[in-house]
């Protein structure tokens, strides 16, 4: 084939699967660098190398299903891979096109010939089409990066039966944590172990807004120069270098760079070796569990006895740190070794030199290489640092990689041998800078995003924890009962038009629903239009303070603050769920010339708005309802030698679909004799928005029973 031809293909192929072993090894060789660059110009230009005619991307990559844009962690279908998907999973391809909702519902409206009921119907089929769509999407999305993008043994290890993400900055296993959004269980359909059902997020808050909340932040630690901007730029904070107590005689030389990975590995183990049998210990850090465990297999075939710490071996991390800097010890550990401990040097080790750090690859943060560099040269200790580097390494690669194979082709570098060079070491910085930059852009993105929420935690916060604290939130109740009825008399009776014109059907079911009071017609219109939340206020602490008497205080307080703490953790956990799904889809409105983080910041707010009303009605609701099981609420009572209470205005979500009415009626919760012992009502379990409607249509019970909920 032609040069241009196997130039376009290599980089196609290197876009399909950039971490393709077999792939990375045919790159070692200069040539075919020099072609996957030609590739990479031809592809920037959009052109094609045979005609000089402009072509799309879609046609660039005509013979892939997907590629990779590895920097931004995105996957992109092209048109071949979306008739692959279509006939997977037996529908045709424009089913996979997400539609434009906000257009086809302009549309709907527009429709002369739909009644209002229709309309309504057919913006819920496309509501569900449209959730639909994305929600595949979305899995096949996290399925591809599962594939592509995330490496076992370096991002997460696979021990019994369980995925296990590793920290890649301390090369520690974080139990407990899991990938969100369904990549963890894209990792474990991947890795063939069992897929467990994915979490539900009960609180969130980011690490920055976390530090935030203090009213005083300090720190120390010997690597936070790198940072400093961040630190002012998130948390107003300076940073002040501090001298040392001792001057630092450590020798720091300049990185070794080759060519392949190859041919680095054989110069540290070179490197290792003539160390061992000087008596000098060396501490060898990678940054991933593969590479120390590769090393390690290279070191045992040279017959050099080491240890390995990595998060595989963790359990004896005290034990090997304490060894490390014995005599000719020789110790592979990937980030998390003895970081912020001091090495002790074993006897006669000063004399040849103290502890030798050697470095398998950059990391991406220039702090994680000085915190590798500081196991070193502590306390006025002799000790040396050196990091042997290849372009195929990941950050060599995918930042830099081109200008200094540039530099090595001009002094006519051979295999085997290093290019050592300040102007090398310089450049690498500049790579590990403009990663840093990135993912300060992408920390910075995420907390202007978690800032919208952040406000909106601290109300919730706010009002969970006075629920939680006071003894007595009657007051807290009938503010809640004031603001409820000035929205509902606004909304049915509102001032500005005449009484006649006035909702009051709608106004007495929503009063009989919500409060379980009932007021009639000529009530309500004897009322003058001004007063009318007054009087509804008047008969409801009317009617509450009956209702207390005859319940007792104790219990009464005692309903309150539950009704309030359950149904605030209720609904804020759906808030947050929902506000993830917003947050996954939001920047396809870029697209639309819509700028993302305002349209979050609006959506975010309407959410809100209306997870505060709900959760004012169902406090009401709860505690105006839960009554006794004898006579109606508006009659005078007698004291009950057997009560209950109950929840009249249950819809039976805790039952099975189909249950009677009788079934619903007699969902209650059953006391004593004892008015001090009787316990709240327990309304069953919780059918989430998402989850099939219980009443058997097969719908979600967000389009079906759940829809004015």
């Amino acid at each position: 084939k032609k040069p241009d031809e196997i130039a376009r293909k290599l980089y196609v192929a290197s876009q399909g699967m950039p971490k393709n072993r077999r792939l990375r090894k045919l790159l070692e060789d200069s040539g075919y660098q020099r072609l996957l660059q030609q590739g990479e110009r031809e592809f920037l230009l959009l052109t094609n190398a045979k005609t000089g005619q402009s072509i799309s991307q879609d046609e660039f990559f005509e013979d892939l299903y997907y590629y990779v844009e590895e920097k931004q962690h995105n996957i992109t279908l092209t048109p071949k891979g979306e008739e692959k998907l279509a006939a997977l999973l037996g529908v045709k391809v424009d089913e996979l096109v997400i539609p434009d909702i906000a257009e086809e519902f302009v549309k709907i409206d527009e429709d002369e010939s739909l009644s209002d009921a229709e309309k309504e119907r057919k913006k819920m089929e496309l509501d569900q089409k449209h959730s639909e769509i994305s929600d595949r999407f979305h899995n096949i999305s996290q399925l591809l990066r599962a594939y592509t993008l995330y490496e076992k043994d370096v991002e997460y290890v696979v021990q019994d039966g369980k995925v296990l993400i590793v920290d890649e900055f301390t090369g520690r296993i974080l139990p407990g944590r899991r990938y969100s959004d369904g990549l963890h269980q894209a990792i474990e359909a991947k890795e063939k172990v069992q897929v467990e059902a994915e979490t539900q997020t009960f609180a969130t808050i980011t690490i920055q807004n976390y530090f935030r909340m203090y009213d005083k932040l300090a720190g120390m630690t010997g690597t936070a120069l790198t940072e400093a901007a961040e630190f002012e730029d998130i948390y107003k904070l300076g940073v002040v270098a501090i001298p040392t107590n001792k001057p630092c005689i450590r020798k720091d030389y300049e990185d070794q760079v080759y060519k392949t990975r190859r041919e680095k590995y054989n110069a540290i183990l070179d490197e290792i070796e003539e160390s061992y049998h000087r008596g000098q210990p060396v501490l060898v850090g990678t940054i991933s569990v593969e590479v120390s465990e590769t090393i390690s297999r290279m070191l045992k075939r040279r017959g050099i006895p080491h240890n390995v710490l990595n998060a595989k071996q963790h359990q004896r991390e005290a034990e090997i740190v304490a060894r490390a800097g014995e005599r000719s010890a020789v110790t592979i550990a990937t980030n998390m070794a003895g970081r912020g401990t001091d090495i002790k040097l074993g006897e006669g080790v000063k004399a040849v030199g103290g502890l030798y750090i050697v470095g398998t690859e950059r990391h991406e943060s220039r702090r994680i290489d000085l915190q590798l560099r500081g196991r070193s040269g502590r306390q006025g200790d002799p000790g040396a640092s050196r990091f042997f580097l290849s372009l195929e390494d990941d950050l060599m690669r995918l930042f830099n990689s081109e200008r200094i194979a540039a530099i090595m082709d001009r002094m006519g570098i051979e295999e085997g041998q290093v290019i050592t060079h300040p102007m090398v070491t310089r450049s690498i910085e500049r790579a590990q800078k403009k990663v840093e930059a990135r993912n300060f852009s992408i920390r910075k993105h995420l907390l202007e995003y978690d800032d919208v929420m952040n406000q909106q935690r601290e109300i919730i916060y706010d009002r969970r924890n006075y629920a939680l604290k006071e003894e007595n939130i009657k007051d807290e109740i009938f503010d809640i009962l004031q603001d409820w009825t000035d929205e509902i008399v606004n909304e049915f009776a509102d001032p500005k038009l005449l009484p006649e014109e006035w909702d009051w059907d709608n106004l007495r079911m929503e009063l009989k629903g919500t409060l379980g009071i009932d007021l009639s017609p000529d009530e309500l219109s004897n009322a003058h239009e001004t007063n009318v939340a007054a009087e509804i206020i008047r008969r409801a602490r009317d009617y509450y303070e009956r209702k207390e008497q005859y319940m007792g205080t104790e219990q009464l307080r005692y309903l309150e603050k539950f009704v309030t703490l359950r149904t605030i953790d209720e609904k804020w956990r759906d808030h947050l769920y929902s506000m993830d799904q917003l947050k996954e889809g939001i920047n396809w409105r870029a697209y639309g010339q819509k700028d993302p983080l305002l349209e979050y910041k609006g959506e975010a707010y309407k959410a809100f708005v209306e997870i505060i009303n709900d959760i004012n009605k169902q406090t009401l609701r709860m505690c105006f309802r839960a009554q006794f099981g004898g006579p109606q609420p508006e009659q005078q009572l007698r004291r009950p030698q057997r009560f209950r209470l109950e929840h009249q205005d249950s819809t039976g979500l805790g039952l099975a679909a189909g249950a009677s009415e009788q079934q619903q009626e007699l969902q209650s919760v059953q006391a004593g004799n004892r008015p001090a012992k009787q316990m709240p009502v327990h309304v069953g379990q919780k059918v989430g928005r998402n989850d099939p409607c219980p009443c058997g249509s097969g719908k979600k019970y967000k389009y079906c029973h759940g829809r004015n909920v």
